[in-house]
């Protein structure tokens, strides 16, 4: 009925504005005559009787006009949500009705909105809330497009010859981060050169300035950073340059002969230390991530149950891969003996280990750490490894040689070669390595099952100190390549700049600090076939070739190592220019030489050596024998 009722007062109200003006003056003064003060029931009255004294006439205008006006609505909304009205002033204008149905309708529009966001869900406000915010990082991921291309679009210019000259002047001071920019930009413009490449500027100014930016930053020589430009290209570079800035995880060897990693594992672990396995291809290390304690420090340190060592020098051990029993290896350059404790500890303290080294106080650190790690099977030497294959030639099953080299791989640990090393530094390094590696061939016995087998290796990245080296080597000697066994890794270089190397090169292994965080190492597994050396004569390598070489099992080690220690007794007591030590170096090579006498000689020196020793001692004990021959 209030629905009804509303719907015939607008009706009434539309068709009173359409009525001539002889209606509207009638009602005017019927209500004056009724009174001011009338009340909105009797109001509506009188415009009921008006309107149905009207006809049908204005009622069907009436509603014809509401049905155009009002389009669709629901008709439950007015009684659902009655909408306010105040009381009719009947002396308003039509300009004033107008202008309140439009107020009437946007509070109406206003109420409506209102409405219908109450009425939403919580998930519906969400997703409009989703979408917006979708809208907004569509907006700002097209202008970042935008900006991104006008950016790439634009042509990087490189220093003027007058700028250049104030950076090196020291007039104009190039920030750090400004230098960072440039090299970006510049490996940009490398990237595709011929796009982005300022008109009139060649590729090889941009790869100058490259070298003196990052000469720059990093701290390195120039001509060090044009090696390296000559093996990587320009943004791997860049990545090894920043790798080799940034230190490498600390690592452990678990000595499986006095613990097992997991029980070190537990162990460390209780004090604190964080740590993880090293990698699937080691089952010895650990990773040491985090630790309150000194590693170096710690009672399972200090008893032998684990050895301090990188990881990229776990590889040429694992390479060679000795196995227990009988094998007689030399480490031509032992110290301080990490690689040493690992051959031992995978022979499990079984066989002969010769650990070799140049130079005699270093193998102080070499013997510590072996009577620490509770190895037994290793004897110490120091001996020109540049002779070895003469004085040992065809004794030894297998050998390992880690050559020093320039030490390119392991710039994180020993920041001076920035600096320090020159591209002569690594040539010199390469003929040294090429001798060494030489007579290590001549000092391996190709007989046996196992035999022949050696495994050479450097800490550093040179293509002059890696596969120039080993390519020589192929050339001169009867010898092949062999898979390293290790399934990680980058192949060696089949070629580098105009030169072109073995194919078998391919089975080397290179390691980078900036691809396997590990230091940079190079590792060649290699077997040798025979004696020969190919290039020469029959005539001339029966020269070459000596007979006199025995096998190695007739090798009596201990009396090497004793002939060692004469020596060096020997040459300090000549040093020290005493009559006193003369005479007891001299006595002690006497007695030495009256056991060899007495029994079987087991050592086999070349004989020229041994000929050089025996007159020399001749000549200095001759008188003193006779006087004591004399005083008894």
């Amino acid at each position: 009925m209030a629905a009804r009722k509303a719907k015939s007062k607008s009706n009434a109200l539309k068709g009173k504005k359409k009525v001539p003006d002889f209606h509207e003056e009638s009602s005017s003064e019927e209500s004056l005559f009724d009174g001011q003060g009338v009340s909105e029931n009797n109001s509506s009255d009188v415009e009921q009787e008006e309107s149905g004294s009207s006809g049908s006439f204005f009622e069907s205008d009436s509603d014809e006009e509401q049905d155009s006006t009002k389009g669709f609505t629901d008709e439950n909304a007015e009684w659902l949500k009655p909408k306010k009205k105040g009381k009719i002033d009947l002396f308003q204008s039509e300009d004033e009705d107008s202008e309140e149905e439009d107020s009437d309708s946007d509070e109406a529009a206003n109420d409506s909105d209102g409405s219908e966001d109450e009425d939403i869900l919580d998930i519906e406000r969400e997703s409009k809330l989703l979408d917006r915010q979708m809208e907004l990082e569509q907006r700002e991921a097209e202008e970042e497009f935008l900006r991104s291309i006008a950016e790439n679009t634009a042509t990087f210019h490189l220093p003027t010859p007058a700028e250049l000259e104030e950076e090196q002047n020291g007039t104009r001071v190039v920030p750090p981060s400004e230098l960072r920019e440039r090299i970006n930009e510049i490996l940009t413009v490398l990237a595709d050169f011929k796009n982005r490449r300022e008109p009139g500027r060649s590729r090889a100014e941009y790869i100058s300035q490259l070298t003196a930016d990052m000469a720059e930053v990093f701290g390195y020589l120039p001509e060090l950073v044009e090696y390296f430009l000559t093996m990587f290209n320009p943004s791997e570079t860049l990545e090894f340059l920043e790798a080799s800035d940034s230190p490498r995880p600390l690592v452990i060897r678990t000595n499986t002969l006095k613990t097992r990693r997991k029980d070190l594992a537990a162990a460390l672990l209780k004090r604190g230390v964080t740590l993880d396995p090293l990698a699937s291809w080691s089952k010895v290390g650990l990773k040491i991530t985090a630790s309150p304690i000194p590693i170096g420090a710690t009672p399972e340190y200090l008893s032998g149950q684990y050895m301090l060592q990188s990881a990229a020098s776990f590889c040429p051990v694992i390479a060679l891969n000795p196995s227990p029993g009988n094998e007689i290896v030399l480490d031509m350059s032992a110290a301080p003996g990490g690689k040493t404790s690992y051959l031992s500890q995978l022979m499990r303290n079984t066989g002969i280990i010769v650990a070799n080294d140049l130079k005699p106080e270093r193998q102080k650190a070499t013997v510590a750490n072996m009577h620490r790690l509770g190895v037994k099977n290793v004897v110490t030497c120091s001996y020109d490894g540049r002779k070895l294959g003469r004085l040992w030639k065809n004794r030894f099953t297998k050998i390992l040689l880690d050559a020093p080299c320039s030490g390119l791989g392991v710039i994180s640990r020993d920041p001076s070669v920035k600096v320090q090393r020159t591209v002569k530094d690594i040539e010199k390094c390469g003929i040294l390595q090429k001798e060494l590696l030489l007579n290590a061939i001549d000092a391996l016995n190709c007989k046996g099952k196992d035999g022949g087998i050696m495994v050479y290796s450097t800490c550093s990245v040179s293509v002059a100190e890696n596969e120039d080296v080993v390519n020589y080597m192929l050339k001169k000697r009867d010898v092949k390549l062999l898979d390293t066994g290790l399934d990680f890794g980058k192949p060696g270089f089949t070629r580098y700049q105009q030169k072109r190397y073995h194919p078998s090169l391919s089975l080397t292994r290179r390691f980078y600090p900036h691809v396997h965080n590990m230091d940079g190492f190079f590792v060649a597994k290699i077997k040798k076939l025979s004696d020969k050396r190919p290039g020469l004569d029959d005539e001339h390598k029966d020269d070459v070739i000596h007979n006199e070489t025995v096998e190695a099992d007739d090798v009596d080690w201990a009396a090497e190592v004793q002939k060692a220690q004469k020596k060096s007794i020997t040459t300090a007591a000549v040093a020290s220019g005493t009559k006193d030590g003369k005479k007891r170096a001299a006595d002690e090579d006497i007695g030495g030489m009256k056991k060899k006498n007495k029994g079987r000689s087991t050592v086999s020196n070349p004989p020229k050596q041994q000929k050089k020793k025996v007159q020399t001692s001749a000549k200095v004990t001759k008188p003193r024998r006779q006087k004591q021959s004399m005083e008894m």
